[in-house]
């Protein structure tokens, strides 16, 4: 029984599958080529694999590996490129590589022919970007902390980040998802969340790559959420 994530470079999204006693996947190139890390949790596993997923040969050559033995797979394809919010730069780039967005959104687009191929359930998450004109509009939205009830308050601390991520995802950020192969968009629990910008988003700017993982890190809520409703009890 595994799950697969593909640009996934914390692990959040797998976790509650990996408690579960799922033997869980996650691929980014940040992940040590030498020395792959294997997280223990409960009854399964999370193994760290280092993988150019901008390769599509990279994307057959999993496809073939884990086709008929994986059950579910996520995506969080890089949005520099096409999150709204680098709008200003959009110019810059362009003048650099014309093909630039182009670039980007395929490597987005790919992450569902990955997820049709192994014919599982899928998603694919991205902030508010230029794949829902350049590619197909997004299948759901959500804000984090409306899946933040998920979360028991004695958890409520980010376990790795308490000093940039809210207790109980109390943040917004719109975020979009596109699905397929049956994935179960999960019903909402919110919690009271301030109005305005977030404070995590006034702490994470730059380029850094630890700001990036963070900014990228999936919700603790929306993770377990997407579990419940899409796991199979065993």
């Amino acid at each position: 029984m595994i799950v697969l994530s593909l640009y996934d470079y914390t692990g959040e999204s797998v976790r509650p599958w990996a408690e579960a006693g799922y033997d869980c996947v996650c691929f980014d190139i940040q992940h040590s080529r030498v020395n792959p890390r294997i997280e223990r949790c409960q009854g399964g596993t999370i193994r760290f694999v280092h993988a150019d997923l901008h390769d599509r040969d990279v994307l057959a050559d999993i496809v073939k590996q884990y086709k008929g033995d994986s059950v579910f797979m996520m995506a969080f394809p890089v949005c520099t490129d096409m999150a709204v919010s680098g709008a200003p730069h959009f110019a810059t780039k362009e003048a650099e590589n014309p093909l630039y967005r182009a670039i980007a959104v395929d490597h987005a687009r790919w992450c569902g022919n990955v997820g049709d191929a192994l014919g599982c359930p899928y998603f694919i998450e991205n902030p508010v970007s230029v794949l829902a004109t350049h590619w197909r509009p997004s299948d759901y939205s959500f804000q984090p902390f409306q899946y933040g009830g998920y979360i028991p308050e004695d958890e409520a601390e980010h376990p790795t980040w308490p000093d940039y991520i809210a207790p109980r995802d109390a943040y917004p950020k719109q975020t979009h998802v596109w699905a397929g192969a049956g994935f179960v968009m999960p019903e909402q629990r919110p919690v009271d969340c301030p109005p305005g910008y977030s404070t995590q988003h006034k702490k994470l700017g730059g380029k850094s790559a630890k700001t990036k993982n963070i900014r990228s890190a999936t919700p603790r809520g929306f993770a377990r959420a997407v579990f419940q409703a899409n796991h199979t009890p065993q």
